[in-house]
């Protein structure tokens, strides 16, 4: 039986642990990568979901949580019922959230626009191509620059 495949967005495990983020709370942070939306980093999953995923206690689930969202990975948006009471918590996974690019104008442009292929023949030259690497590179390392140093 074949089984659909899913891919998860998540900066080198080096860069994690050199930003001081503790090797036990990566996995955390994968499983939440693997719940995210896709485009902005949303995602919701209950913390008995994320202790069964683990192999740990809620408790755990919590104190990972919370390392993560003092080293700026996740953030907890809160969320009220009708009655003003407080709801679950969304987590919003940062990495995601930076490298998507969703959201923004590219240069004042479409996001389409800047997506799509360009005709073998068009007139650009060799030298705008390189350019556009260039801010096209720039923008995938944006919210990355930690990792870089």
């Amino acid at each position: 039986m074949a089984v659909k495949q899913k891919f998860t967005r998540m900066p080198k495990t080096e860069g994690i642990m050199e930003a001081g983020v503790p090797a036990y709370t990566i996995g955390t942070l994968c499983v939440l990568s693997d719940h995210a939306n896709s485009k902005n980093g949303l995602c919701w999953p209950s913390m008995n979901r994320l202790a069964r995923i683990l192999g740990c206690s809620v408790r755990t689930v919590q104190r990972h949580l919370h390392v993560l969202k003092d080293k700026g990975l996740l953030e907890f948006v809160e969320r009220r019922r009708n009655r003003g009471r407080y709801s679950s918590y969304l987590y919003r996974v940062l990495h995601i959230v930076r490298t998507t690019g969703h959201g923004r104008r590219v240069e004042g442009r479409s996001l389409y626009r800047e997506r799509t292929k360009e005709l073998p023949n068009s007139a650009k030259t060799q030298e705008s191509r390189e350019e556009r690497r260039q801010r096209q590179a720039t923008r995938r390392r944006e919210g990355y620059e930690w990792l870089f140093k």
